[in-house]
């Protein structure tokens, strides 16, 4: 057995107190229902599963029908919607678990299947990204975005603003702003996506100003002790890149501390690969922020306990351990061997990969 560590101890997190310092990171996961994207009963067992973390994170959901970029994700838009996030809620609670909801707006990684009439995509400027979703059954290259003209962005804020307000009548302690991964807000802030040449384009200052207003608008509904952050500064996920990622994510991270918002969940390195893909000062943010910081991206539970013992973070965010083990704090602690994941049921489907796991106290093997 492993000795207890930090990564194990409570931890104060603005007015909420988390059993211990390991999240679930965001995961989608394509099981909302498709009339109405609605997460339905499954969706709650399989967020109670896991409510022995220390805060759960759940799957990025669109803001809006046009912040929608793969099949049957859920939304946070909806009366519909916000009552089925009400029963994960309820469920989490139940257990004792907390739960913040990840606010989306894919921007430019999208489909015209998607869209309402079949209309493009949008994004900062009309590049096309090279990437693919996920749509009828299949993934498919994401089509041809358009830009968003200047007065289209008070009402990007505005869909943020009332996602977070539904978000909090649906029970969550909290939402996660969602500003990485070559979607929306990373796609305005990045020089590779944004080629715009009026007050959103240009300097760091004006690429990062869409997420900032955001996440002051987003503050302000949800309260900044409930609001945080996930930031990828050079992850090239989504086909997005920066030509010089360090003062862009420091000017972030300062301003967002101005806002006092409660935690960055940053994703060090490539999403899903490389930690040390390319240079970047982590410990800068770090340094820089006063809330909360959360890492994430491949750690497990040596890194984990190292980065925590070094003060170089607060939290931890694990991903795809999570999706298999959903005990994954108590194997964690007793070093119990991780269920292995099946990516073929990663995305889409029913029960099976999703909630049939075994725990410790029910290690039967998944079939």
């Amino acid at each position: 057995m492993s000795r207890p560590t930090k990564l194990f101890e409570p931890y104060k997190l603005g007015p909420i107190t988390l059993a211990n310092r390991v999240a679930m990171a965001p995961l989608t996961r394509n099981r909302a229902v498709p009339a109405g994207l609605v997460p339905g009963p499954l969706a709650a067992e399989y967020y109670g599963q896991r409510a022995s973390a220390g805060l759960l994170i759940t799957e990025a959901s669109q803001v809006s029908q046009q912040g929608q970029g793969y099949q049957d994700t859920p939304g946070i838009y909806s009366r519909d919607q916000v009552a089925g996030w009400r029963k994960v809620t309820d469920r989490v609670h139940e257990r004792e678990g907390r739960i913040f909801i990840q606010l989306w707006h894919v921007g430019r990684i999208s489909h015209v299947a998607l869209q309402a009439n079949g209309a493009a995509p949008v994004a900062p400027s009309a590049i096309r990204a090279r990437g693919k979703t996920f749509v009828n059954g299949t993934f498919a290259d994401v089509s041809e975005p358009r830009a968003l003209e200047l007065a289209e962005l008070p009402g990007i804020i505005d869909d943020f603003k009332r996602a977070a307000a539904n978000a909090i009548a649906a029970g969550f302690d909290g939402v996660e702003i969602h500003g990485a991964n070559g979607y929306l807000l990373d796609q305005f802030a990045k020089d590779g996506a944004n080629k715009r040449t009026d007050a959103y384009g240009g300097s760091i200052e004006n690429r990062a100003r869409l997420m900032l207003e955001v996440a002051k608008a987003v503050a302000a509904e949800a309260g900044a002790d409930r609001t945080g952050i996930r930031i990828s500064p050079v992850t090239p996920a989504n086909d997005i890149s920066d030509s010089n990622p360090q003062p862009l994510f420091d000017h972030i991270v300062d301003q967002l501390n101005a806002l006092k918002l409660v935690y960055i969940h940053v994703i060090e390195g490539a999403t899903g690969g490389p930690r040390d893909n390319a240079p970047f000062d982590y410990a800068s943010l770090r340094k820089r922020f006063s809330g909360a910081y959360m890492a994430n991206n491949g750690y497990d539970l040596a890194l984990a306990n190292q980065v925590l013992e070094a003060g170089a973070a607060d939290l931890i965010a694990f991903g795809k351990a999570f999706i298999s083990n959903p005990d994954l704090v108590e194997r964690l602690k007793t070093g119990a061997t991780l269920n292995p994941w099946d990516k073929n049921t990663f995305y889409g489907g029913g029960a099976k990969g999703y909630t049939d796991y075994p725990t410790l106290a029910k290690a039967e093997p998944v079939e």
